[in-house]
């Protein structure tokens, strides 16, 4: 069974974009923004210590009609962060990000911040695994 080490190796851009709690909303949007991402990671002295989503964003500042530029992180992050290790298996990860509605899971060994996996990283590990066990079959049925 595949775990998230594997799906960490997978991915195409190892870089993991953090962001201080006290950064302003409009910093980190323009972040995601430049580089293409749903989410951060929000970090302080080297600790997790919440995540900013698209969702926290349009939930929390465009819905409430709050300012993007005086806003912190801090006041609009998802605080209670839910972590993976490298161990976990892609389908324990998959179970926990439907059960709790979640696209992105920080993945933290010994308290430190090693990777950011999506929804999107671990479909593609699980239709990457079919496609193996298929052509497995395939070779076993035709020798």
């Amino acid at each position: 069974m595949t775990n998230v080490t594997h799906v960490l190796k997978d991915k195409h851009s190892q870089e993991i974009y953090t962001v201080s709690p006290e950064a302003t909303v409009l910093e980190a949007i323009s972040i995601m923004a430049d580089k293409g991402i749903g989410a951060l990671v929000v970090t302080h002295e080297g600790q997790v210590v919440g995540i900013l989503s698209e969702r926290d964003y349009t939930r929390k500042i465009a819905l409430m009609e709050r300012s993007s530029y005086d806003t912190t992180v801090n006041e609009i992050m998802t605080a209670k962060v839910l972590t993976v290790t490298q161990s976990t298996s892609v389908e324990d990860c998959l179970s926990l990000m439907t059960d709790r509605h979640l696209r992105h899971l920080p993945v933290v060994e010994n308290d430190k911040l090693v990777g950011l996996v999506s929804i999107g990283d671990l479909v593609k590990a699980v239709m990457d695994d079919q496609r193996k066990l298929i052509d497995q079959l395939q070779q076993y049925i035709a020798s």
